[in-house]
């Protein structure tokens, strides 16, 4: 998975959620959870107002 989410920092916005073209990251407990479905476009990581993604 090439990108991670920071699960201190992530406050469970979903924003990435909707930007996310492929549908990869889905909500588990409140947190950001990215799947192996990522293609790694970084549109999460652009998204987020809080800066927990980041790319690897």
């Amino acid at each position: 998975m090439p990108a991670k989410v920071d699960e201190k920092t992530c406050t469970g916005c979903e924003s990435c959620v909707s930007a996310c073209p492929t549908e990869a990251i889905v909500m588990k407990n409140g947190k950001a959870n990215i799947t192996d479905a990522c293609v790694d476009c970084g549109a999460c990581v652009q998204e987020c107002p809080v800066e927990a993604i980041k790319m690897d």
